[in-house]
């Protein structure tokens, strides 16, 4: 989530190669220049600190927290104002079409009007729209009947149309930040940027559902959605200031990148290394494969998400099957703590394991650990497989927002990151949808196909986009010694 051997600029950071740029726009931090013998005692994550300014991994953790709690508070807030599952579900199923709309409309206006702004905008509107849910599930004798439930599903809808990306826009902040000054350890401050992100974002995802179901059930079913609004009017508006927005100006979105030679390919060496180059002659190498290979990370994501939606409903069948249906929720959270400790390990796998082969290998790894969740009888069994499980799927993640990086067109960048990340939200709803019909008529084992079929075709689409950054490495060299 690119190649820093070239002269060439990311998107992200074009302006570095400008030098009345870099001075209009100074770096966050002086310390992102310091020798990286200095940060080496501490490993690789501690240089994020200093590209970053202390406060921003906190910050942009918690940030983010509303989001996950979002789809999950709004079932459970109507779900117990109406005694209806259908009617919950159909609420929780708003939250998550209207994301998946909105993520990319807001990442778009975050590329052409900076993140700032958008950022401030949408904190304030989605505070509205949560509170405007809270009152409308209370307020409108809806009961069980969904067409008399149309006004909660359009303040649900609008709720998480309007929800603040934070996670991908510190994507994009990341990208711009680890471009600039040197570009010695560029790859090695990427890849332990995104690994981070992706663990935060596996984190608040398991933090986020059970916060909502311990407040939920020992307060008010209304408080999470509550207290996910305060975070937002709070937390989304001091991300948005932060001055690591300084790193994305919006001078590179409207200058004309400087032309310049690439020297390495565009799956030349782990992330940083893998085509971030934009520019002259290096630019149709990477992106000269167009809409076909912003494409690729974006099915990715949405099998990702197919992946999610229906191990969480299969698990759900499983659970009730000896127990309750509510242990799902812990059981998932197993996969999603090995996922977030596998993905803060890519920042130490070798530069030469390259992202096609980290996509494909992990993406096999999904498709067989995941026909091991066809084997246990009980839930001891069950959390031995699920932790097993998670371990190529934060890798695998990390992977596919790298190439989504890599394959961004100028410009554009903050659009891919939300768009990704709108992938899963509407893969996760594809998944349950396919899987809780299974699990209906067929019981859970059946539903535990969707996921092995969801790997199966990650690992598809993994092949698809070595074929393409193989085709944009060729290319650019074709141009390049065509240019000379």
């Amino acid at each position: 989530m690119f190649s820093q051997a070239s002269t060439a600029p990311s998107p992200a950071a074009a302006a570095a190669a400008s030098a009345a740029e870099a001075a209009a726009h100074p770096a966050p931090h002086a310390e992102q220049d310091l020798p990286r013998a200095h940060s080496s005692r501490g490993g690789r994550y501690a240089r994020l600190p200093l590209l970053a300014g202390k406060g921003f991994i906190p910050l942009g953790l918690f940030a983010r927290l509303p989001l996950a709690m979002l789809t999950v508070g709004a079932l459970t807030l109507v779900t117990a104002v109406t005694g209806s599952y259908a009617v919950g579900g159909a609420a929780a199923g708003a939250v998550g079409i209207g994301s998946a709309l909105g993520a990319p409309v807001l990442g778009a206006w975050a590329d052409r009007l900076g993140q700032r702004p958008v950022l401030l905008v949408a904190a304030v509107f989605n505070t509205a729209a949560v509170v405007a849910l809270i009152l409308t599930a209370y307020l409108v004798p809806s009961g069980q009947d969904l067409a008399a439930a149309v006004p909660v599903l359009v303040a649900a809808f609008v709720a998480g149309a309007s929800c603040p990306q934070v996670g991908p826009l510190a994507r994009v902040r990341w990208m711009a930040l680890t471009a600039r000054g040197s570009t010695a350890g560029n790859a090695k401050d990427l890849d332990a940027a995104l690994s981070y992100e992706s663990t935060a974002d596996e984190l608040t995802f398991v933090l986020g559902p059970a916060l909502v179901g311990i407040l939920a059930s020992l307060v008010a079913p209304w408080l999470p959605l509550a207290l996910a609004a305060a975070l937002t009017l709070t937390l989304v508006p001091a991300f948005a200031v932060h001055r690591t927005h300084l790193a994305v100006p919006l001078s590179v979105r409207r200058r004309r990148p400087v032309a310049g030679p690439a020297t390495a390919g565009p799956d030349a060496a782990g992330p940083t290394t893998a085509g971030s180059a934009t520019a002259g002659p290096g630019t149709a190498g990477v992106r000269g494969n167009g809409m076909a290979a912003v494409a690729l990370p974006f099915l990715a994501m949405v099998c990702m998400g197919t992946f999610f939606g229906s191990t969480q409903t299969g698990l759900s069948s499983f659970s009730a099957s000896f127990a309750t249906a509510e242990l799902a929720g812990l059981l998932y959270a197993v996969m999603g703590l090995s996922s977030a400790a596998a993905a803060l390990s890519v920042a130490y796998w070798p530069t030469r394991f390259t992202l096609s082969a980290r996509w494909m290998v992990s993406a096999v790894l999904m498709a067989c650990l995941a026909v091991l969740l066809l084997v246990p009888a009980s839930a001891f069994s069950m959390v031995l497989v699920l932790l097993v499980l998670g371990l190529p799927v934060g890798p695998l993640m990390v992977t596919v927002f790298a190439i989504g990086g890599v394959v961004a067109p100028a410009g554009r960048l903050g659009t891919v990151m939300t768009a990704l990340a709108s992938g899963i939200v509407a893969g996760t709803a594809l998944g349950s949808s396919v899987a809780g019909q299974l699990a209906q008529h067929q019981g859970y084992s059946a539903a535990f196909l969707v996921p092995v079929c969801a790997a199966a075709a990650l690992f598809l689409l993994g092949a698809a986009a070595a074929v393409v950054l193989r085709n944009g490495k060729a290319r650019r060299g074709t141009q390049l010694a065509g240019s000379r």
